[in-house]
């Protein structure tokens, strides 16, 4: 989604000097990342594949989306991965309060229980959790403006915060 998108052009360094692609496209879904994960990931061979995925369903971006089905995409995605000796690493969904081009929803507790099915499902499975929301969110349970003017995209300083998470996991 756009938030793996624009860390790449925010922080080019972080993925150059550790030899990691992003493979980020804004306004995408799991749905979206599944059909292109062949090609986007496992054709390059890499040892771990992190998975951040899950806003844009929430956003209704491809219209409703079940929570089950956003996680059975992203199950989809480790189950590729892991056939292809490839180790996935799932991350939680970003803390949101709102979105800007979805006024009307209020994703946060959208956000809490897919975070708390792929956590579920990661421990389950032995894959490794990376908790973005726990450690970013603010009191709303969204990203402050502190880490993101809009609530959703995080700015410089919140992917730093992010950076020093990852790389504590690979």
């Amino acid at each position: 989604d756009s938030i793996t998108d624009f860390w790449v052009n925010a922080d080019p360094e972080f993925f150059t000097s550790n030899n990691f692609l992003g493979r980020g496209i804004s306004g995408q879904t799991t749905s979206h990342m599944l059909v292109r994960f062949r090609r986007d990931v496992v054709d390059h061979k890499p040892e771990y594949v992190v998975i951040l995925a899950g806003t844009n369903d929430i956003a209704k971006n491809l219209g409703d989306i079940a929570p089950e089905n956003s996680l059975g995409n992203i199950i989809s995605m480790c189950e590729i991965a892991k056939a292809n000796k490839i180790k996935p690493v799932l991350c939680s969904v970003l803390p949101a309060a709102a979105y800007g081009w979805r006024p009307a929803l209020k994703p946060a507790e959208d956000i809490m229980r897919l975070n708390e099915m792929i956590k579920d499902y990661a421990k389950e499975s032995r894959i490794q959790y990376v908790d973005y929301h726990s450690v970013l969110k603010d009191e709303n349970n969204g990203l402050p403006k502190l880490h993101a003017d809009d609530g959703v995209h995080p700015n410089i300083d919140c992917y730093k915060i992010m950076e020093k998470i990852i790389v504590e996991y690979l």
